[in-house]
């Protein structure tokens, strides 16, 4: 009988160790620069904010303002760290077989779609096509919460939460490719696709240097980004493709990108897209009419609410319905404690927020994420402290 979410290697938990250090950096980092934004929104920084945000630069075909290259450029590098753990874990981490792989993903999908149903319930007419807005996890935020509350939490479950959080961006960047790219320029995403499909027969050519794929990345970066296609596709495309095997006792390509690219990504990338997407203007006025605004309230119930029960229901099923039976070191509660730490949702979320509302409806969505996120925070931290305490006395006795 297959278990779920079964008790990681010892490789794998050495793994899981060194990523939670760098992204529980990477999320103090990300929380800094959303406390930095909205306090330069909201005070007398507020034009030199604005300006900085506006502030345009690049070549003729790019010539991006700074929060265009934040969501378009820097982003794209965040999602190319996704795409690097995913080939990771289908290669040899917990996603390598599909028996392993369908319980975390399945249990992910669920959580993705029952906050999008909620949504889509909840939010007036105008917003149902932003939908997705409520499906992603926020990984980096996540994991630093988890780190900080969750001491004694087993780790099959910190396992579990990466392979959630993975799946869910990979859900996300398949929602935006489908469902939130403009009218597509076909030549451009042809040149995209070749561009993608050298680097990948280039990736598996032994006599072929590695550096010599990074032009072509960035080809194919740029097509895809003329094609119409949300840019950040081709960042995890590109992960996916690059070659997860060792030659001799050299690094694979994954694990060489995921080093150098990591550290970008959670240390710059993130925080400074965060920085240009979450500088919204607020006041007691704007705080006090979450409740009545549609949009606000459908944010807010469906991370909060929404997130944790499709996880948690998602799992039950799955148990249910496969034969498969919860690892012995953790129980309903504990998937329970995870869901709710799964409501938390900025990056991907925002992004999602800026190419699917109008520009009048952003700051109620942004406003929205933020509480949400805070409450998730607060209901997590309280539920990760008493499951940590209980595996701690467990452990002990």
């Amino acid at each position: 009988m297959a278990k779920l979410f079964q008790t990681p290697s010892l490789r794998e938990q050495r793994w899981v160790t060194r990523f939670l250090a760098r992204e529980t950096v990477g999320g103090s980092l990300l929380l800094i620069a959303v406390v930095a934004a909205l306090i330069s929104a909201n005070s007398g920084l507020r034009d030199g904010y604005r300006s900085f945000l506006d502030f345009h630069f690049g070549m003729s075909a790019l010539n991006l303002s700074v929060a265009e290259w934040a969501s378009e450029g820097l982003l794209a590098i965040f999602f190319l760290v996704a795409g690097l753990e995913l080939r990771r874990e289908f290669t040899s981490g917990s996603l390598q077989t599909l028996r392993t792989a369908l319980l975390p993903i399945s249990a992910a999908g669920i959580g993705m779609l029952v906050p999008a149903l909620i949504f889509m319930g909840l939010a007036g007419p105008e917003h149902r096509s932003a939908w997705a807005i409520p499906t992603a996890t926020d990984l980096a935020f996540c994991l630093t919460l988890l780190a900080v509350a969750g001491r004694g939490i087993p780790s099959p479950l910190r396992a579990f939460l990466l392979t959630l959080a993975i799946a869910d961006d990979l859900g996300a960047i398949i929602i935006i490719a489908f469902f939130y790219s403009a009218s597509i320029a076909w030549v451009a995403l042809l040149t995209a696709i070749a561009a993608l499909a050298l680097y990948g027969i280039l990736q598996h050519s032994r006599k072929c240097p590695a550096w010599i794929g990074v032009p072509i990345a960035v080809i194919a970066w740029y097509a895809m980004y003329r094609s119409g296609i949300h840019a950040t596709v081709a960042g995890v495309a590109i992960g996916l493709l690059t070659n997860p095997h060792t030659i001799g006792e050299q690094r694979s390509n994954v694990e060489s990108a995921e080093s150098f690219f990591q550290p970008l990504s959670v240390g710059f990338a993130l925080p400074l897209f965060a920085f240009t997407a979450i500088g919204i203007s607020f006041g007691f006025d704007s705080l006090s009419s979450l409740p009545s605004d549609p949009l606000s309230r459908a944010i807010v119930i469906a991370r909060v609410v929404g997130k944790p029960i499709g996880i948690v229901g998602g799992a039950w099923l799955i148990a249910r319905y496969t034969k498969a039976e919860l690892n012995s070191e953790i129980s309903w509660w504990d998937i329970t404690a995870v869901g709710i730490l799964a409501g938390i949702g900025f990056s991907v979320a925002l992004l999602v927020s800026q190419i699917s509302l109008p520009s009048s409806s952003y700051n109620s969505a942004a406003s929205a994420l933020l509480f949400g996120a805070i409450l998730s925070s607060l209901l997590a931290t309280l539920a990760l402290i008493v499951r940590g305490r209980h595996h701690r006395s467990q452990s002990d006795a």
